[in-house]
C-alpha cells in the first residue's frame, strides 16, 4: 500500500533508529527506498546492515535533499508514498493512522499527522496549529489559515497520492532551502488537505547546525515567496501566509546585518 521513501545525508548516528522506527509500525504493507545523497560518512556502510526484503538503498552522488528526494519518488512503485529524512523517528502507529485517514478521505492531496519537536533529547514541545480542533480527523478547512503559526505538512509526517507525484509535483530542484514549503503550497493551493492531530512522528533535533542556525539561503527561501505571490491576490490565507514567511525572512537577514 505504502511506498516509503526516506533521504540521507551524514546520517551514520542515528539513522538504524530513524529505520527501526519505520520497520516497527503495526501497519506492515509497505517497501522501504532509502536514498544515500553521496554520504562521506559512514551512513552507507551502516544501513548496509540492516536486513529487511523490503528495504532497497540507492546511493547517488551529492545533490541536495530536493533530487535525492525526487530519484526515491521516481523509484515508488505503489499507491500513497511516505516521507522521512534520516534523522526523524516514527511512532510505531504512524502508518496506520495514514491508512485510517487515506480510507475515510480518499480524495485528497495529501496526507498528514501531527508530531513533535524533540530538542537535544532533553525536552519536547508540540506545534501550534490554527483554525482546528483538538482533536482532528478529516479535511482541513484552509490549510494557510491552519499554518500560520506552525505547519500541519512536515516532510516527515506527510504522505502523498503516487497519481499526485505522477502529474508533477515533485520538489524543486532548484532551490536549497524551503523546497518542502514549496512543494506543500502548490498541492495545496490545487487540491485538500487530510490531516490528524494524532501525534505520530518526532522531530528530532541534534545540534544547532542543523536545525537552529540562520538559514544560508535567503534568496531561496525569497524565491519560494515570488512563484506564488501571483495567487495571493484572489487569496486572502494563501496573502497571509507568505506575509509570515517574509516576516521570518526579513528577521532573519536582520540578525545577520544583511540589509
Amino acid at each position: 500500500f505504502f511506498s516509503i521513501v526516506v533521504t540521507v545525508y551524514n546520517k551514520a548516528h542515528f539513522v538504524v533508529k530513524t529505520i527501526n522506527s519505520i520497520l516497527n509500525q503495526t501497519y506492515q504493507d509497505f517497501e522501504l527506498i532509502i536514498v544515500d545523497d553521496g554520504s562521506t560518512d559512514s551512513s552507507l556502510n551502516v544501513l548496509n546492515t540492516i536486513k529487511d526484503d523490503r528495504i532497497t538503498i540507492y546511493s547517488t552522488k551529492n545533490q541536495g535533499v530536493s533530487a535525492a528526494r525526487n530519484y526515491g519518488l521516481k523509484k515508488a512503485k505503489y499507491r500513497f508514498v511516505a516521507l522521512s529524512d534520516g534523522d526523524d523517528l516514527w511512532l510505531d502507529n504512524h502508518l496506520d493512522e495514514l491508512k485510517k485517514l487515506i480510507d475515510s478521505y480518499p480524495n485528497c492531496g495529501i496526507y498528514a499527522t501531527s508530531y513533535e519537536k524533540q530538542f537535544f533529547e532533553s525536552y519536547t514541545t508540540k506545534p501550534n496549529f490554527n483554525n482546528v480542533d483538538h482533536p482532528f480527523f478529516g479535511v482541513v478547512e484552509d490549510y494557510f489559515k491552519t499554518s500560520l503559526a506552525d505547519n500541519i505538512l512536515w516532510t516527515s509526517a506527510v504522505c502523498i497520492p503516487n497519481q499526485i507525484i505522477k502529474q508533477g509535483f515533485i520538489f524543486d530542484e532548484t532551490i536549497g532551502c524551503g523546497e518542502d514549503i514549496d512543494l506543500w503550497i502548490s498541492i495545496a493551493k490545487a487540491f485538500k488537505v487530510g490531516f490528524s492531530s494524532k501525534v505520530t512522528a518526532l522531530k528530532m533535533i541534534h545540534n544547532e547546525d542543523n536545525h537552529l542556525s540562520l538559514t544560508k539561503n535567503i534568496p531561496d527561501l525569497i524565491s519560494v515567496i515570488e512563484k506564488h505571490k501571483g495567487d495571493e491576490k484572489t487569496n486572502s490565507s494563501l496573502k497571509a501566509y507568505l506575509d509570515i514567511n517574509r516576516f521570518s525572512i526579513a528577521m532573519e537577514a536582520k540578525l545577520r546585518n544583511d540589509y
